[in-house]
């Protein structure tokens, strides 16, 4: 079975297949999203959604801000889990910190993720030894952990709650049931088939071992509170009537996220937000989007902002530091890793 999977995966990407199905789904998925956000904000008054974020309370900011903070700090064990996986555990996690976030809020802001967040992440860890192979591992194996929570949460959520999807998907409450049960079952055989024995991806220098079964749980864990707490954050500002709970939103959340992913728009705009708007439809539409543009201040804005200072820091510091190594007569010596040697020199006190 598994050989006849490799075979068609083979015979799709030779085609290429695989490129031009996603394209085509992406194009689907951001078309019907225009189509739905413009009978959506027709009637839109933008005053009162002025007026919403101008009467959202500075608690609930703060607390959204925090629960922002905290899903970014998350991410952060992304990489450190997926460093130390590859066998590159002599890179401190206040350099895996650094990469996650700028990696993850550039990439959030800028679209197609795996190629923005995996240059990012290249010009960091490149300075500590990793190669191109080695960046491609660790975004693989962090985008492992992302969808294994996502599996996790979908699963479990609309198991407990079938018609907070229903409002999204237009399925009935029992097939979403049933789907999630699926999703499930499916998270619980990947777990006990990396269990049994030590499971291998990919040929030659782009070969990847699979975390085992404990370090797939400790996987499921991170992207399940990962994404735990970006739910809390927009249920925070979500209008607070009518009360749908928590579990409906983070489900409506979890679900628009992953549509906006796939679309590969930048930070999902237009598919995160027509999602949000389909599956809340009892929240008033003006406060609602209120919210959203909250959220999107905080989760995607203030972020990038604060990346492009870090990174902006970061290599001016390289750079004069670069300046100090001794000359030869084509310059500045090249050190190979410059950035951890530079850190072993100073006592491990490097950027």
């Amino acid at each position: 079975m598994l050989e006849a999977i490799r075979r068609a995966m083979a015979f799709l990407r030779q085609k290429q297949l695989l490129h031009r199905l996603g394209v085509v789904i992406s194009i689907a998925v951001i078309g019907i999203a225009c189509y739905v956000l413009y009978h959506m904000l027709r009637g839109i008054d933008t005053n009162e959604v002025l007026e919403a974020i101008k009467s959202t309370e500075p608690r609930q900011i703060m607390l959204a801000g925090l629960f922002v903070a905290a899903g970014y700090f998350t991410l952060t064990f992304y990489d450190l889990f997926a460093v130390r996986a590859i066998g590159h555990a002599h890179v401190p996690y206040r350099i895996n910190a650094l990469a996650a976030f700028t990696s993850y809020s550039i990439g959030h802001n800028v679209g197609a993720s795996v190629f923005t967040g995996g240059a990012v992440r290249y010009r960091i860890y490149s300075a500590w030894g990793l190669n191109a192979i080695d960046v491609a591992k660790i975004c693989f194996l962090a985008g492992l952990t992302f969808w294994l929570g996502n599996a996790a949460v979908l699963g479990l959520g609309i198991a407990y709650h079938p018609e907070a999807a229903a409002n999204i998907d237009q399925l009935p409450p029992w097939l979403n049931r049933t789907l999630a049960f699926g999703i499930i079952i499916a998270l619980v055989a990947y777990v006990v088939w990396v269990w049994t024995q030590p499971r291998v991806v990919g040929r030659g220098p782009w070969t990847v071992t699979l975390p085992g079964g404990p370090l797939t749980l400790l996987q499921v864990a991170i992207g399940i509170v990962d994404l735990g707490f970006c739910a809390l954050a927009m249920y925070v500002l979500v209008p607070d009537e009518p009360n749908l709970g928590f579990v409906v939103v983070a489900v409506i959340f979890v679900s628009a996220t992953l549509l906006g992913f796939a679309s590969h728009s930048p930070g999902g705009l237009g598919v995160f937000d027509a999602a949000m708007l389909v599956g809340l439809w009892q929240m008033d539409r003006e406060d609602l989007l209120g919210g959203m543009l909250l959220f999107r201040l905080l989760y995607y804005i203030a972020p990038f902002v604060i990346s492009v200072i870090l990174l902006t820091f970061r290599e001016v510091i390289v750079g004069a530091r670069l300046k100090r190594l001794p000359q030869t007569d084509s310059g500045p010596r090249a050190e190979p890793h410059h950035e951890a040697v530079l850190v072993r020199k100073r006592g491990d006190s490097g950027v």
